[in-house]
């Protein structure tokens, strides 16, 4: 496949990424030639457009050849066999690895040009280059966008040979690429024109895109120690301006607040205007016993106590979102007497570890499971017969127990989204 260039590359990249629209996504251009490629990518989804800064670490005497990359947030990739086999001395590689650091500074400061980096914290991230030539410099990017937060990383290319779009199919949890040809030489060789990009025309593109983006939600995150009744535990309390409700998470079996899974659920109810509390059921010593992880009692005691704690900082409708052996303690702290919980809905949980409290649950209860978690779904559909509150059974087609196929984890956030909003939020007549 033959590019015009990289407008045309970023156009027919945009026309295979078109299904992650839904995803609210942010969009990263690697600069410099990756940017107008992802300015494309960006406009077709209507999503905003950032730079991801990262630098490839040359060999001293072939500066073509990389022996790895460094990114924002002090990331460093190293490929030890080519440094191995280029004879890369350490002197070399420190030397290499300070001159690309000052650059990075630079261009990052450069290209945003007095704008705040976009927040990808909870959100689907599409990064973007004109090509893959080693994945080294993608590979940094993944990890680059991993640390600052991102619920889910999808890196997209119009060319690049196939053994570095298979390794990279290990750091992305998605990997779009138009071309994969065998003899690959070189990216340019694949475009018509492959000029270099100027500095001037990342900025300019980037300026445009901020110009067009549709203003964000305002939405105040803080971290808060939580009170769970008497015991201090780590969390973070994100409110959107005007919220109607806020909806705590209860993780389970050895997650906790930082959770991607979670946290990309979280990002879904934020931008649809509820609030949310990503806490730690357990204690970092408490954790590291695995019984305390079934432990449904603890930790539903902790989240019926975090639920008074979060009643003294708003005073609007809760709800529960469980995952795992979550789902069976938010069950038994809304059976609970005085939570006065509104909604609660289990991802892939164990809502039958609940047992004799299942009866006593008064709110309204969706449980999602993955179509191919045959035991889990068993185990759901006991749990329901159990219940006598409002409830329901969505399956969601193809998933696995983590929902971790595209589009799985979206709709689990759909579906959480909507039951919260019926649930919690007031209705118009």
């Amino acid at each position: 496949m033959l590019f015009t260039d990289r407008v045309d590359a970023g156009r027919r990249l945009a026309d295979v990424l078109r299904h992650l629209r839904e995803e609210d996504p942010v969009v990263l251009g690697l600069p410099r030639g990756g940017v107008p490629v992802a300015f494309q990518v960006a406009r077709e989804l209507e999503a905003p457009l950032d730079v991801i800064v990262v630098r490839k670490l040359g060999v001293p005497y072939h500066r073509e050849l990389g022996f790895g990359a460094i990114g924002e947030g002090g990331v460093r990739v190293i490929s030890d066999d080519i440094v191995r086999r280029g004879h890369v001395s350490r002197a070399d590689v420190e030397s290499v690895e300070h001159a690309e650091e000052a650059e990075l500074v630079r261009q990052a400061r450069e290209f945003r040009a007095g704008r705040e980096r976009i927040d990808i914290a909870g959100r689907t991230v599409i990064v973007v280059d004109d090509g893959i030539a080693t994945g080294a410099t993608a590979a940094a990017a993944c990890e680059v966008v991993r640390a600052q937060g991102a619920a889910r990383v999808v890196l997209a290319a119009p060319v690049a040979p196939p053994d570095a779009v298979e390794w990279l199919r290990t750091e992305a949890d998605e990997v779009v690429c138009l071309s994969t040809p065998r003899a690959f030489s070189a990216v340019g060789e694949w475009y018509r024109d492959f000029s270099q990009t100027p500095d001037e025309e990342v900025v300019a593109l980037l300026e445009r895109a901020a110009e067009t983006a549709p203003p964000a939600s305002p939405a105040k995150t803080e971290e808060v120690e939580v009170d769970a009744g008497g015991v201090r535990l780590a969390g973070e309390l994100t409110m959107p301006d005007g919220a109607a409700a806020a909806v705590m998470f209860a993780h389970g079996s050895g997650s906790s607040r930082h959770s991607p899974r979670n946290r990309s659920v979280a990002a879904a109810l934020n931008r649809a205007g509820l609030g949310t509390l990503l806490f730690d059921l357990l204690t970092e010593a408490e954790g590291a016993d695995r019984a305390n992880v079934f432990d449904i009692e603890i930790l539903a005691r902790r989240l019926a106590g975090a639920t008074h704690w979060l009643r003294t900082r708003t005073p609007v409708p809760i709800g529960y979102f469980g995952a795992s052996t979550g789902a069976a303690a938010a069950l038994w702290a809304a059976s609970t007497a005085g939570t006065d919980v509104g909604a609660v809905v289990s991802r892939g949980g164990r809502p039958d570890l609940a047992g004799p409290r299942l009866p006593g649950v008064r709110a309204p209860t969706l449980l999602i499971v993955g179509g191919r978690d045959t035991t889990v779904l068993d185990l759901n559909r006991q749990a329901q017969s159990a219940l006598r509150c409002e409830n329901r059974l969505e399956v969601v087609p193809g998933a696995t127990h983590l929902f971790e196929e595209p589009g799985a984890l979206d709709e689990v956030a759909a579906l959480a989204r909507d039951w919260f909003t019926l649930h919690l939020t007031p209705q118009e007549p």
